[in-house]
Parts: C-alpha cells; structure tokens; sequence
C-alpha cells in the first residue's frame, strides 16, 4: 500500500484481552475518554458524559484532557503489573478528536512496552491511518454493521465528512466505502484489526455474515458479535438473545475467528474485562500509594 509504513502487530495478540481469549483474565487495560466528538449518529447510540451509574459503550464519567489522561496512565502503571493495553474508545469517535493522536503519541513516548489501540466506525481511518502509526498505535477495532447502503441507511441517521453532512443513501455509501477500504489498508499496514457488528434483530440479521466473510477474507483477526442495547432509535426492538447471538457466532465462525468474551465497555473501563473498575478511585488509590511509599 503505498505511503504507509508497513509492520507487524501479530505478537502482541497474546497480550490483548479483547484479541484473545486466554489474555482477558490475565491482563488488564484502560479506555481513556479523551475522545468526545462523533462523525456520525447511529440510531442505536446515546452517548453520555459524567455517567458512573451505567455500563456501556458512549458512558464516561468525564472526559479527560490528553495530559490528564496520560497521568491517569502514570498512577496505574506503577501499581498494576497486568496492565498491557491502552485504548480510547469514546465516548465519540477517536478519529474524529485530535485529542486521540495527542494522547497516544506522549503514551507511545513514555510507555513504549504498552500496547495502543483506538476503536472507531472507520469513516476517517482511510484519512488518519498515517497518523496512528505515528502515534504509536498498533491495533484497531472497526465497527462494521452493513456491507450494503439498503442496511446500514437503516442504522445511521448521518454522517460528517470533510466538512459536509450527508444523509440517506449517501451517507450509507460514504461510511461503507471508508470503513471497507480502511480496513484494508489497516491490514496491510500490519495492524491487529478487530471488527465489531451490532446484531440488531430484523434490520442486519443476513448482513452479519457478509460482514464475517468480508473481514475474514480480507484478513482481520477476530470478530466481536455485540448484542443491541434496546434504546434511542431503536428502544422498541429486542435485545438478542444468548442463543440468538451463539447461532450468528457459529454461522460466521468458518469465516473470522469470534470474540465471545466481550462485556460492552464503558468508555473509561479500567482492569481486566469484565471488572469496570472505577478509574478515579483507582487512580486515588494509586496516588494515595505512592505518597505512602514517600512516608515510608
């Protein structure tokens, strides 16, 4: 792919919870919630800020400057062996913020041992891809809910590209070509990708396995089936069930590996999957520590 740096990610895998499933019990990460702006609006998203009462993608307790981020990497470095990963996930889209690439690069510089990654909806990847490998950034997960513009023009209401906010099928067309092309130049940069589906029953059921196919055959790593969370445009729909959400799995498994130890993070999720632990009494915790390592 001309104009990106090639390499390979390949050997962090085994340190990855959300990559792997042997890693999610053994190592931990944290989602810095630097990122607040969105380039698109999915009909299935609200996203909140000063939230500590609820646990899911968009929620925040507050967002964080870089510097203020990159602290919060500090006081948990020192007392948390297991942590590997650094991710920013929100509560918009990371690649819509110039806060992300501010905040992995001084990461990348102080902790080169961490591993970096960003999830996003991919409409800007194809543009920013250079700037994450300067970053320091080594893997992605892309949010790919549709392969075709009849699908996904149900699933998002608009999206903002290059100045411009386009609707309909328009915005579906733009989305999907961006999110297809870059993850492809992702996985041949070398990148760890991760591709993320929202099962929403009735609107992307047969979608889901052209998905699988696509990013399979393409060459991404894993691939993360994420039940609906019944709300915004779609609060009258079913959330899916566990047998609904195993037999899609099983359907798409021939194609890309399946991810099924997700928990649906928060966008300041700290510790090992599963855990949500609340970052700002983790980084108390962490300041109390060392002054009291100082006394003593």
């Amino acid at each position: 792919m001309a104009g990106i740096t090639s390499f390979r990610a390949r050997d962090i895998k085994t340190t990855h919870p959300c990559f792997s499933k042997e890693a999610h019990h053994k190592f931990g990460r944290i989602h810095l919630p630097v990122a607040p702006a969105c380039n698109i609006q999915c009909r299935y998203c609200i996203r909140k800020y000063d939230c500590a009462n609820e646990s899911r993608p968009g929620i925040t307790s507050r967002v964080l400057t870089p510097s203020d981020a990159v602290e919060r990497v500090r006081a948990l470095a020192v007392r948390n062996e297991k942590l590997t990963v650094v991710g920013i996930a929100g509560p918009g889209d990371p690649l819509a913020n110039e806060a992300t690439f501010e905040t992995m690069a001084a990461i990348s510089r102080e902790f080169p041992g961490l591993t970096l990654c960003v999830s996003t909806n991919g409409l800007y990847l194809p543009d920013r891809l250079e700037d994450l490998l300067r970053a320091g950034v080594r893997s992605i997960t892309i949010t790919i809910n549709a392969l075709t513009h009849v699908v996904a023009e149900k699933i998002y209401s608009w999206v903002t590209y290059h100045g411009k906010t386009l609707t309909g099928r328009e915005a579906a067309g733009q989305l999907l070509v961006n999110q297809q092309r870059g993850l492809i130049n992702a996985i041949d940069a070398g990148f760890m990708v991760k591709v993320n589906t929202v099962y929403i029953p009735g609107v992307n059921d047969a979608e889901i396995p052209l998905v699988a196919w696509f990013a399979g055959v393409k060459g991404a790593d894993i691939m993360n089936i994420i039940p609906l969370i019944p709300q915004a445009g779609f609060e009258s729909f079913q959330r899916p069930t566990a047998e609904m959400i195993s037999k899609m799995r099983n359907e798409c498994a021939p194609h890309i590996e399946q991810m099924t130890h997700c928990r649906q993070c928060r966008a300041d999720a700290c510790g090992a999957l599963g855990e949500d632990k609340d970052m700002e009494l983790e980084v108390l915790n962490a300041a109390i520590g060392e002054e009291y390592c100082e006394m003593v």
